[in-house]
């Protein structure tokens, strides 16, 4: 008899180089997990799906490997959905297994029945169904395949029925891995170099694109005499030992970043995608690489776009460039990039009231965690004191959810970086809203044994938020957070736990939490009232935060207004 289509479906996923599977196991999907069991594929059991496709992602965004998720039919694949948006964005391969209620009763509004097709059509790069044990093998290579060639994700949805049923024919269909060198034509380089070579005050604005192509990055702006600023994405790539960079622009940017590309007369862009239109330069000519030829042009008017890789375009590039001498507007970037963060520096440190501020939490887990370790940081200020405060260095890596923009990420894509990297040091940055909603899994930590180190940032509210809602004029609605105290919910849980609210306690705090060899969680009461600067403040967010004030003294909050100062300015 030939094999079971769930251990056809297993076989392949193993062949396609899948190392961990993460998902919750239960009617549907009980068969495959049983051959799952008796692979070298490792189930992580998580304690609710979303959290597996966020840590799922988190692998696939370190390894650039295929990874999966599997779920039930009905609400347990469901589960997945925010996370694999998560893994859309970010465009990592990832799998879903999603199984389905038997064939003869789909169409039939059968208990737990989910047209997953129309689900996942939005977020996947592959999605469709198993109708027969004969397909089994061909259309699970042809997910994998897509996948992994596409950078996204691929749903298989696969009927309990056809699980368990044994195909009569295996043709034998097998993934594979291409690994193109795609670079534009030369016309098109001449035309790029045509353009660079005539600009005065050039820059160079670089993104998570750039990863593979650091080094000739850095030979062309040394040739160009171009200053280097980086999206949130390209700072692990872009920040360290780099004579140019002028750091991030964008709102949790700095001055120089900002001002250096609003000023130059001609801008490269390389493999970035930034969203934000107010950050792109009025009337400088545009150059973009980028390895997707959908994102030319996509967020903003450019002279040329071209399609490649960054490394192998910019080595064809740079025999048609002219090298430049001195020039005074790279140096004079530089200048201000080292001037901001200056600033930065001087105002991390604790000044009142022995409080702590969170961008001070994030500077000392920089300083003593290892150097390569791995980042995960929940959307909100956690990760702006992530970006801003834990230094780059080539070894470690930064991950958060700065394109989907998700909370509940950061604990959860944290568990999928200790899973694809056991022998390194994964700390999760999390902020008490972020953690809450997905504190399910924290149990994971220890049913998987995974010892990442988990910092809670604890303001007692929604703080991103709050801000958003000054900066409108509003007084804050609906953002203040009643938490436990994370420390000793923790140490019940099994973890190592502790909380700190004096400022005088927390570096020593810091060594001993990120010296325990398990699952350790270090609670920190950060400054409620501490404020994320951009590097401009725009009228529209000045007046607001204006109307705020006013609405707070005449609702007789103006100890808030104190609070805000001492904690802000310097």
């Amino acid at each position: 008899m030939s094999k079971q289509v769930a251990e056809i479906i297993v076989n392949t996923l193993e062949a396609a180089g899948v190392k961990h599977c993460y998902g919750i196991v239960g009617d549907t999907l009980n068969v495959i997990a049983g051959h799952i069991a008796k692979s070298s594929i490792r189930w992580m059991h998580m304690r609710h799906e979303e959290a597996g496709a966020f840590a799922a992602q988190g692998e696939a965004g370190l390894t650039g490997e295929l990874t999966a998720v599997a779920g039930t039919c009905g609400p347990g694949s469901l589960h997945f959905i925010n996370g694999l948006y998560e893994a859309s964005r970010n465009r990592v391969p990832v799998l879903l297994i999603a199984t389905q209620v038997v064939t003869s009763e789909i169409g039939f509004n059968f208990i737990q029945e989910v047209d997953f097709k129309a689900v996942y059509d939005d977020l996947s790069v592959f999605c469709d169904v198993i109708t027969s044990p004969e397909q089994a093998l061909r259309k699970t290579v042809l997910a994998c395949q897509t996948a992994i060639a596409k950078r996204g994700v691929a749903v298989l949805i696969v009927p309990v029925d056809i699980a368990m049923a044994h195909p009569k024919d295996q043709t034998p269909f097998k993934v594979h891995f291409p690994k193109p060198v795609i670079r534009p034509s030369d016309d098109e380089l001449d035309r790029m170099a045509e353009i660079l070579n005539a600009g005065e005050k050039i820059a160079i604005y670089g993104g998570a694109g750039c990863q593979a192509g650091r080094d000739q990055v850095l030979a062309i702006a040394d040739l160009l005499q171009a200053p280097i600023a980086h999206t949130s994405r390209g700072k692990d790539f872009l920040e360290w030992d780099n004579p140019h960079n002028i750091g991030m622009t964008g709102m949790l940017g700095n001055e120089a970043g900002y001002q250096a590309v609003l000023e130059c007369d001609t801008l490269l862009l390389l493999g970035c995608d930034f969203a934000w239109r107010q950050f792109y330069p009025g009337r400088a000519r545009i150059v973009q690489v980028d390895l997707e030829a959908t994102h030319l042009g996509m967020r903003h008017p450019v002279e040329l776009g071209v399609v490649g890789d960054i490394k192998a375009t910019l080595e064809a590039l740079k025999p048609r460039l002219s090298p430049r001498g001195p020039s005074e507007f790279h140096d004079a970037a530089i200048r201000h990039h080292t001037k901001a963060i200056d600033a930065w520096e001087a105002h991390i440190a604790p000044r009142r009231h022995d409080s702590i501020p969170g961008k001070y939490l994030g500077q000392l887990i920089g300083k003593h965690a290892d150097d390569d370790a791995l980042f995960s940081a929940d959307d909100g200020t956690p990760a702006v004191w992530m970006l801003r405060h834990i230094p780059a260095n080539g070894k470690r890596r930064t991950f958060g959810s700065l394109l989907h923009g998700s909370m509940g990420g950061g604990l959860a894509t944290g568990l999928g970086l200790q899973a694809a990297a056991p022998g390194r040091q994964v700390v999760c940055l999390c902020g008490d809203g972020g953690l809450a909603m997905g504190f399910a899994d924290i149990f994971t930590t220890i049913q998987e044994d995974l010892p990442v180190k988990i910092a809670v940032f604890d303001n007692g509210k929604l703080g991103f938020v709050e801000i958003e809602q000054k900066t409108e004029g509003m007084l804050n609605t609906y953002t203040d957070l009643i938490n436990p105290d994370f420390g000793a919910v923790a140490k019940a849980a099994g973890l190592w736990g502790a909380t700190v609210d004096k400022a005088e306690d927390l570096e020593a705090a810091i060594i001993a939490w990120l010296a325990h060899p398990g699952p350790a969680l270090l609670n920190v009461k950060v400054n409620p009232q501490e404020l994320v600067m951009p590097p401009f403040v725009a009228a529209e967010p000045a007046v607001g935060m204006a109307l705020y004030m006013t609405k707070a003294v005449l609702h007789g909050r103006g100890r808030d207004l104190v609070d805000l100062a001492e904690q802000n300015l310097p």
